[in-house]
């Protein structure tokens, strides 16, 4: 019988054996819409005969995914029971569901490790389109420093080129970019995707020439366009050191010099930010010899609040548990499952028939209005 993830014993991933050279970790991060899923498909198949990537889904929301992923988050995190048990929105459920995600991370860590030994030299990670969980959230920072410590990482930011042609637009680009950046300490790579739409050539000017990028901004009379022009003076330096590379995850065009890219991007971590890493990792093994902190200063800090529901309680009745499933790590019971059917939600399509009832009687008093109007004139 194959073990389970839970039995999974973790003396074989340790700290102390330092970063190990496999696989490489290339997490694909972008805004919504940017097109990361099939991104990181094609990046799969390009990669496939040479690296032989491991494939790893953190959208929890996706009703699919176009290519076989080795670990699936919705494996792991029910993410309509996660907005129902704790009162969510979508985007709320989907930072939940991540934070979920990382309280297994040690499991998903020694997958990773085991992935490395049978010969995976890359581990491919798609996210979600909700930024803020690598921008802000604790869920992002667990993720990329628990992989980074381990495992040569790379972030590869995924900008849609064509929603990017206006300056505003792509100022905010840059902005979450280099927010990123400085936020996870790791190799930066910006993919400038759909340049079968439109040419890169405008970006690459914009990031190189300041003038160009002002000229652009002349058409523009707005606030938004004065604060954009008074930011781009201060990602000046942000721009010069900044990797980027053209591709159309449709065609295919420009993965070839992307594999290169990503290739320098490892010697970068290999050169400049192993040693940060090693130094973390140093600190952390200090930190478990020291033992646990004493608690002696937790009335200064102040007294807890319970909010009456909290990540670490679930209610009894949810039927659902945080687990991890992988090829060669399911347990029997386990391998003939083939998810339950999506009930469709009664909320969803009361507001659906709701939305439609709102057109037809919007539609219906504007043919009314327009129909008075045209009596008025015929009278006089």
């Amino acid at each position: 019988m194959s073990a389970g993830v839970e039995d999974i014993k973790m003396e074989a991933l340790s700290l102390s054996e330092g970063i190990r050279e496999s696989p490489v970790c290339i997490i694909v991060l972008g805004m919504a819409g940017s097109g990361k899923t099939t991104f990181t498909r094609s990046l799969i198949q390009h990669a496939q005969e040479k690296f032989n990537p491991y494939v790893v889904n953190l959208d929890p929301a996706c009703r699919e995914v176009p290519y076989a992923a080795h670990v699936d988050i919705r494996d792991t995190v029910n993410y309509r029971e996660v907005m129902k048990q704790y009162h969510l929105g979508p985007n709320g459920g989907i930072v939940t569901a991540l934070n979920m995600f990382t309280t297994k991370m040690s499991q998903f860590a020694e997958l990773v490790r085991r992935a490395g030994e049978r010969g995976h030299k890359w581990c491919v990670i798609d996210t979600p389109g909700q930024i803020e969980v690598f921008t802000w959230s604790a869920s992002g920072n667990i993720i990329t420093e628990g992989l980074a410590t381990l495992f040569p990482t790379v972030v590869v930011y995924v900008m849609d080129v064509v929603r990017s042609a206006c300056p505003t637009t792509f100022m905010s680009n840059m902005l979450y970019a280099c927010s990123i950046l400085y936020k996870t300490r790791l190799p930066f790579l910006v993919a400038l995707n759909k340049i079968d739409l439109q040419d890169c050539s405008f970006v690459l000017d914009w990031m190189t020439d300041f003038e160009t990028f002002q000229e652009a901004l002349e058409q523009e009379q707005s606030f938004v366009s004065n604060l954009t022009r008074t930011m781009s003076l201060t990602l000046d330096t942000f721009y010069e050191s900044l990797s980027t590379c053209g591709v159309s995850a449709m065609t295919g065009v420009g993965f070839a010099q992307l594999l290169k890219k990503i290739l320098d991007c490892v010697t970068e971590y290999e050169r400049d930010y192993k040693p940060i890493y090693e130094k973390m990792r140093q600190e952390r093994l200090a930190d478990q010899a020291a033992g646990p902190k004493s608690a002696h200063n937790v009335e200064d800090a102040g007294v807890a609040v319970n909010l009456g529901l909290g990540i670490q309680d679930p209610p009894a009745n949810s039927g659902s548990s945080v687990f991890l499933m992988a090829p060669g790590l399911v347990p029997h019971s386990a391998e003939n499952y083939k998810g339950e059917d999506i009930e469709e939600d009664p909320k969803v399509t009361m507001e659906d028939q709701d939305f439609h009832s709102f057109v037809l009687n919007h539609l219906s008093a504007q043919r009314s209005k327009r129909d008075k109007l045209q009596l008025e004139q015929s009278e006089t």
